[in-house]
């Protein structure tokens, strides 16, 4: 795992924001999924891309997760607290001609994000179709459930899909109580607060990944939006060169004649 050192920011409430940056020249702030990191997305192949393609990717640790704070405090997440925190490192880094993108929670709290004001010059959203937009989808329970579970110590039937989730969370070093708070922090965005963003997004979602199956109703909401699909499903898509390429041609396209990757768009 790439080393890169950790930028810290104290919030309003006190809990301490981190974050890495990798590669130099214009910024994208670049978002984890749930469960995920900042470390672990400076290794991804979209990341390690776009920093060699004249990016500045600033890859924050989302409250609850990595090196982020992760009070056991239920008053340390109020409703919508990741778009709180979202704004306040823009504004701390002084981002005004920037972009931003983000994978799954990622891509949701890009959502989030542009319906609460942000304004990039572009951004992407992966891995979402229109229950981004609600307060809970058909998984937050499930999620709860295992969390839970996790921070009460239970024991799971040997080999069952429970156990592998567990051990996976257990041997990850995630807080199980901080991200199970966090589930509870989520907000519904109106539709109707999307269609006034005139920022320029991708959706990109994989062809096997059912959060796609809307995707194309997501993007209509938005006034300037399209969807690219890339093999995969919602776990392995993000690792497809197709979906680097397709980030980085539409982040890039707005400069004629920048260096392409194998596979990209003519």
């Amino acid at each position: 795992m790439t080393e890169l050192p950790v930028h810290r920011l104290a919030t309003r409430d006190g809990v301490t924001l981190a974050w890495r940056e990798t590669g130099d020249g214009r910024p994208l702030v670049l978002l984890h999924g749930l469960m995920g990191n900042g470390a672990g997305l400076a290794d991804s192949e979209p990341a390690r891309t776009l920093a060699g393609h004249g990016y500045r990717v600033i890859l924050p640790d989302l409250r609850g997760h990595g090196d982020s704070g992760g009070p056991h405090d239920p008053a340390c997440y109020p409703p919508d607290v990741l778009a709180d925190d979202g704004l306040a490192l823009i504004d701390h880094l002084g981002l005004g001609d920037y972009d931003l993108g983000g994978y799954s929670l990622g891509g949701r709290l890009v959502l989030r994000l542009l319906a609460r004001g942000a304004r990039p010059s572009r951004a992407f959203v992966g891995g979402q179709g229109l229950d981004a937009l609600d307060e809970e989808t058909s998984r937050t329970e499930s999620y709860r459930r295992i969390l839970d579970a996790v921070a009460r110590g239970d024991a799971f039937a040997p080999g069952s899909p429970d156990e592998q989730w567990a051990a996976w969370i257990t041997a990850s070093g995630i807080d199980p109580q901080a991200v199970r708070y966090l589930l509870d922090t989520f907000a519904a965005t109106p539709q109707e607060a999307l269609r006034l963003v005139p920022v320029p997004t991708l959706i990109v979602v994989g062809d096997r990944d059912s959060r796609g199956e809307s995707a194309d109703a997501l993007a209509a909401l938005l006034p300037d939006a399209r969807v690219v699909q890339v093999p995969g499903d919602h776990v392995t898509a993000p690792t497809a060169p197709e979906f680097t390429a397709a980030v980085l041609d539409f982040l890039d396209g707005r400069r004629p004649g920048y260096p392409r990757i194998a596979g990209s768009a003519p």
